[in-house]
């Protein structure tokens, strides 16, 4: 094992108490914690407290306070509501009892209803592109477990983000997990389009950045294993923060879930001359 925790122990929450989990520290010692963790072990400690037969539709999250990736995760999960086709949780993340992040999921059981969202074709082919890894520094993600291969388009307000990624250790086939390892994967840098709309980056660290609040609808089974298609836009930016909007493409061209993401694009305060 390398310095890091493997992606599958990472994901995997512990029961700590009554409703209490404990997410596994990601390390390395004294980097800050990948805001993917938060939100894959919210919705791993969120799953444990419901029955396997509703399957999550659409979870959101606040970050409130960074985390220490060399310290483990503990997610307190109230039972909002339990009906016969449905379910909500909240679920609040603490280190040392500091509240770090909120967030909230529903579940439902599948039901029968038209359907649409679906690519007649996708942007390029992502065995051709080089491995690039994510868009900026990514201290405490297993990296040598993920493909990620970027190949961007346009400039400005046309910028768009098409993010390549799959996972290439062997995954259980377990839909539940595939789904938890995509809302992993999916926070990595999705912010850094609404920087790119303006010439900059996250790798350049000309802005203070980094996520505030990230949503995402899920609509259709995730393969975690195969290539999935990351692709997002910035709409709008003001006041220091800017909202990125993204779909997950699974590799039949299908849209497997919507995502929505707002983060902090401040420009850094100069010092005085």
């Amino acid at each position: 094992m390398s310095a890091l925790l493997d992606l599958l122990d990472l994901l995997d929450v512990r029961a700590d108490a009554d409703d209490v989990w404990l997410g596994p520290a990601s390390g390395p010692e004294g980097k800050r914690s990948f805001g993917g963790q938060f939100m894959a072990q919210s919705l791993a400690a969120a799953c444990r407290t419901v029955d396997a037969v509703k399957s999550p539709t659409n979870m959101h999250l606040q970050f409130l306070r960074g985390g220490q990736a060399g310290d483990p995760v503990e997610y307190s999960v109230a039972r909002v509501f339990d009906g016969r086709t449905a379910a909500a949780r909240r679920v609040d993340a603490r280190q040392d009892g500091r509240l770090l992040t909120t967030a909230t999921v529903a579940f439902s059981t599948p039901l029968a209803g038209p359907e649409h969202g679906s690519r007649a074709s996708l942007p390029g082919d992502p065995e051709t592109l080089p491995q690039t890894g994510p868009a900026g520094p990514a201290p405490s993600m297993p990296l040598d477990e993920i493909d990620i291969r970027i190949d961007d388009a346009g400039a400005g307000d046309e910028f768009v983000r098409r993010l390549w990624w799959r996972v290439t250790v062997p995954l259980p086939d377990d839909p539940l997990l595939h789904t938890i390892v995509a809302a992993y994967v999916n926070d990595v840098y999705m912010i850094d389009p609404a920087l790119q709309v303006h010439g900059h980056s996250m790798k350049g660290r000309t802005h203070r950045s980094g996520t505030t609040d990230s949503s995402i609808w899920f609509h259709r089974q995730v393969e975690a294993d195969q290539w999935n298609l990351l692709e997002s836009r910035s709409p709008a930016a003001a006041r220091g923060r800017g909202v990125i909007t993204a779909s997950l493409v699974g590799a039949d061209g299908a849209i497997a879930a919507t995502l929505v993401q707002e983060g902090l694009i401040a420009e850094r305060e100069q010092p005085p001359s």
